[in-house]
């Protein structure tokens, strides 16, 4: 059993990869232990998070889950605790592993009830696991409410393999969900624990693999982006070669957009960084950082070929008169904000954006929507998008070519032909003005030091994260300040 910290490149495994992985262990092993050992790996777990419980409330769902629970009963009764079970399945429907985890708990002399305790020490989450095909109802709705009280209250509630409600493959939560304190997953980890809804619901979350040989990574559906590796810089090197940068965008009342992508592309090793504003009243110096060079954006157009440009920040609706050529012609383009709704708008800029796909590797792209400008690119809407972020980010990948950055809790980064990657990185305080500026400025430099377009994005999204990570609690995040804390 290991706790899960972020920097290592995980497999997450579907709900279908998952039960195949399953049958072929179980058809490999004496009955029944696979249910054994995750009972035991949850009394274990619950043991360590709550040392000093005497009272825990296991609260049984009526499929295998409920059995990981029960198992786990009697693993707690055996260790001197006093486990409380709530069980809401049917004896004569019970998968057969769980029927014999009933039995053996009965015959423990476990404590059943038919309603939670009015007290405990600790809650174990036993509900549904892969199994949720649409919102909990009914007692199951109500256990879940109780759960969630208990964690108001900092119950420890430690949720088996999913928070109850959550589903597996999307994060995606319809109904009721369980607010866990701590999730175990068994034998995999599943792409919904880490996006959408799932970084929330799972809390602290923990692995076990049942001393299960997990397939190779090729046939899981996505993969945790690592940490990316660091590479000391070389003594005979030089501005050139680190890449220019250029940013164009902050129409009038939005130069702010623009500074601020093009002060995290300089912080973040950039060799030298342009800035096109759009408004023709717009200064010519960043007083705050006089590195940037400032340009007239057609000035900047007239060098493309030598640039990567990140487009869009601030951009308003003048950056559209400018997304053809650029389009057609920058060898490496980073298309945010403003930039994304143009292209959502006009079809003759999609079609340039596919053709400029299918041009190979010689014209690298990446696009950072948020779901709401991912809605207007697919034709949808939000919640649409949210409900599947990994489809939605695949889809719009292969529809354009191209490496996608679907920012929220969670970013997944996607390109043609390779497993996408789920961001682990980042909290809540980054929802804030401005910091996807910052992030299309760090996926710029990234970008311009020849980097893949999937590779850049992916450097980036961690690191970008990672500097929210480790912001001092007692100091308010902003985007500037971020900008200023990135680095190569």
């Amino acid at each position: 059993m290991q706790r899960f910290v972020p920097g290592q490149a995980h497999a997450l495994h579907t709900i279908a990869a998952t039960q195949r992985i399953e049958q072929a262990a179980q058809a490999s092993l004496p009955a029944h232990t696979l249910m054994q050992r995750a009972g035991r790996a949850v009394a274990c777990l619950a043991l360590a998070i709550a040392p000093h419980a005497r009272r825990y409330w296991i609260a049984c769902g009526p499929g295998n889950n409920g059995g990981d629970g029960l198992e786990a009963a009697t693993h707690l009764l055996q260790h001197g605790k006093t486990p409380i079970v709530t069980w809401l399945g049917h004896a004569g429907s019970l998968p057969e592993d769980a029927r014999l985890a009933l039995e053996w708990a009965r015959a423990a002399n476990v404590v059943f009830s038919a309603t939670p305790p009015e007290d405990c020490d600790c809650a174990i989450d036993a509900l549904l696991g892969l199994g949720v095909t649409r919102p909990p109802d009914g007692q199951m709705a109500e256990h879940i409410a109780e759960l969630n009280r208990l964690r108001s209250r900092g119950v420890p509630v430690l949720s088996v393999d999913l928070p109850t409600g959550l589903q597996a493959d999307t994060g995606n939560a319809p109904g009721a969900c369980v607010q866990a304190s701590h999730t175990l997953a068994l034998l995999t980890l599943k792409p919904g624990l880490f996006t959408a809804q799932g970084r929330d619901a799972a809390g602290d979350i923990w692995f076990d693999e049942l001393d299960v040989s997990l397939s190779p990574p090729q046939s899981a559906q996505a993969l945790l982006n690592p940490a990316p590796a660091t590479h000391a810089r070389k003594h005979a090197t030089h501005k050139g070669s680190y890449g220019d940068v250029a940013v164009i965008g902050g129409a009038p009342g939005m130069g702010g957009a623009a500074l601020l992508a093009a002060r995290a592309a300089l912080q973040s090793g950039a060799g030298r960084v342009y800035v096109g504003l759009l408004d023709p009243g717009g200064a010519l110096m960043d007083a705050l950082q006089p590195e940037l060079m400032l340009r007239r954006p057609e000035a900047l157009m007239n060098q493309l070929s030598g640039l990567t440009v990140v487009c869009g920040c601030g951009g308003d609706d003048a950056v559209s008169a400018l997304l053809p050529d650029l389009l057609s012609q920058a060898p490496r383009l980073v298309l945010d904000a403003d930039a994304l709704n143009a292209v959502a708008k006009e079809p003759a800029l999609r079609t340039l954006l596919q053709n400029r796909g299918r041009s190979g590797s010689a014209l690298s792209t990446v696009l950072t929507p948020h779901p709401l400008e991912a809605a207007r690119l697919l034709n949808t809407d939000a919640h649409s998008v949210q409900t599947d972020r990994l489809a939605a980010a695949q889809t719009m990948a292969d529809r354009w070519g191209c490496t996608i950055v679907l920012k929220g809790s969670g970013t997944v980064i996607s390109t043609p032909g390779t497993a996408p990657r789920i961001n682990p990185t980042g909290n809540g305080r980054l929802a804030t003005a401005g910091t996807g500026d910052v992030l299309a400025g760090l996926i710029g430099a990234r970008l311009a030091q020849d980097a893949t377009s999937f590779e850049a994005a992916c450097s980036a999204v961690y690191a970008h994260g990672l500097a929210a990570d480790s912001w001092p609690p007692q100091q308010p995040l902003t985007a500037g300040g971020l900008a200023r804390v990135l680095g190569p």
